[in-house]
């Protein structure tokens, strides 16, 4: 005997919040669970290169910031390689080169400490400027949003990158860049949810 189904309704959809932090990022959310937590150590004591600082803080189209945000990054070491079995060549012991981090519950700001990436080398043979992949989750997010940081100290890189080039508007190539603070090897990369200077986000 068939079974009528035609009278269910459609479950609204789910989002990553309010639990995000419990689930991925425990210790930041005042519970001990692992020894040790995923995410926390991009580059490892070992890598190569220019230590540097991201910090920023995700704003929502209202221009408040949103504070339970979970940001994952993912990037190549110095030399532009992958830690990736598929990705031709070696890293550093210890570089695994994906982080995980969370906003402050208080001020919404998030930061992470890691090796400056090298240029990369794309699937279709051409150089792509150094960069670090973000995904971001939180509540109210049904899908989690992709993008990439960019260094405004690479502006010749930048220029020819070709996923920059892929963005038609050029004025909407700036919110992909971070910005160098003087004097320090700190960048500052805020990400915009809504509005008109909404980031970048790539349809993966």
């Amino acid at each position: 005997m068939r079974q009528r189904l035609d009278y269910l309704k459609e479950s609204p959809s789910q989002t990553a919040g309010p639990y995000v932090h419990i689930g991925l990022a425990p210790g930041a959310a005042g519970f001990d669970i692992y020894r040790n937590e995923l995410g926390q150590d991009i580059a490892g004591t070992e890598a190569k290169g220019e230590r540097i600082r991201i910090e920023g803080v995700v704003i929502d189209g209202g221009g408040s910031p949103v504070k339970d945000v979970l940001l994952e990054a993912w990037q190549a070491n110095a030399d532009g390689i992958y830690a990736h079995p598929e990705h031709p060549g070696e890293v550093e012991n210890g570089f695994c080169g994906w982080g995980r981090v969370i906003t402050d519950f208080e001020t919404g700001e998030w930061a992470f400490d890691t090796v400056k990436p090298g240029p990369v080398m794309g699937r279709n043979g051409q150089m792509m400027a150094p960069h670090i992949n973000l995904w971001i989750v939180a509540r109210g997010i049904n899908i989690g949003l992709h993008t990439r940081l960019y260094f405004s100290d690479e502006a010749e890189a930048n220029a020819n990158d070709p996923i920059i080039n892929l963005i038609e508007w050029t004025d909407r190539r700036e919110t992909l860049i971070a910005i160098r603070q003087a004097g320090s090897s700190s960048y500052r990369f805020d990400i915009r949810l809504q509005g008109d200077d909404e980031t970048v986000f790539f349809d993966i």
